[in-house]
């Protein structure tokens, strides 16, 4: 059986600079696999390489044991791989309802076809209001998205990352500037939203990855320098080195 990321000697350089450096990982189907590293090791790169806004520089990166190397975003998405970005990426004065329906509409290949009278597409309805549902945001769903809280527009991208059916599901610093509380909301949506589905997220907060994670990568100056177990990468003194107790940020 074929795991549900595979990365082959992946390389990535801006000029003469190396970013990543021939990392090779596997990520199982159905794993909940968190990305980790100082400040400036590639983990924003390697996820911009995995779902296609970068060109490799060389190796290769497969989905389900398919070649997607170097396919545009968009074709990776409809091969069942979304993610989402450290910046809230929404459309701030479309509604919450129309945010969701706009991602269902990408991955059913509407694209932005106008003459489709979405309001009709009751099955599309249906399951916009489903999602809006599973991230808590139903009493929201009809106000601009611009208007949310931080959390609640997370909770929305989240929402939208999931909505197309894909079952690779990456997330870039999910939690990144919330409160303990907001943090611990956010775990549980990610748990509801990624189960049974194949999860890959950098983020920096130590206490989310291991709570959350099944396996750890670590990444410094664009290496893997281990993999393993939550419990194995807390006691790793290699690891409490180059990363464990310095916040950072990619």
């Amino acid at each position: 059986m074929s795991a549900a990321i595979e990365l082959r000697d992946l390389r990535k350089s801006f000029g003469p600079t190396e970013i990543i450096r021939g990392v090779d990982l596997q990520i199982e189907k159905g794993e909940r696999h968190a990305i980790i590293g100082p400040n400036g090791a590639g983990k924003s790169t390697l996820f911009h390489l995995i779902s296609g806004r970068y060109n490799l520089s060389g190796g290769a990166v497969h989905l389900h044991g398919e070649d997607i190397s170097n396919l545009p975003p968009y074709e990776i998405y409809r091969k069942g791989l979304s993610r989402s970005f450290q910046v809230t990426n929404i459309f701030p004065n479309m509604s919450v309802f129309e945010n969701v329906r706009c991602g269902l509409m990408w991955a059913k290949d509407y694209k932005y076809s106008f003459w489709h009278l979405v309001d009709r597409e009751h099955d599309l309805n249906r399951k916009t209001a489903q999602v809006i549902e599973e991230i808590g945001l139903t009493s929201r769903q009809h106000i601009p998205a611009g208007v949310l809280t931080y959390a609640e527009q997370r909770a929305l991208e989240i929402g939208i990352s999931a909505a197309g059916g894909a079952d690779v599901i990456m997330l870039d610093e999910p939690t990144a500037g919330m409160s303990h509380s907001e943090t611990d909301q956010a775990i549980e949506l990610i748990r509801k939203i990624t189960d049974g589905k194949t999860l890959v997220m950098v983020e920096h907060d130590m206490g989310v990855v291991f709570d959350v994670a099944d396996r750890i990568s670590v990444l410094v100056y664009g290496e893997i320098i281990a993999c393993d177990t939550p419990e194995n990468i807390r006691n790793s003194k290699a690891v409490q080195e180059a990363y464990l107790g310095a916040e950072a940020e990619d």
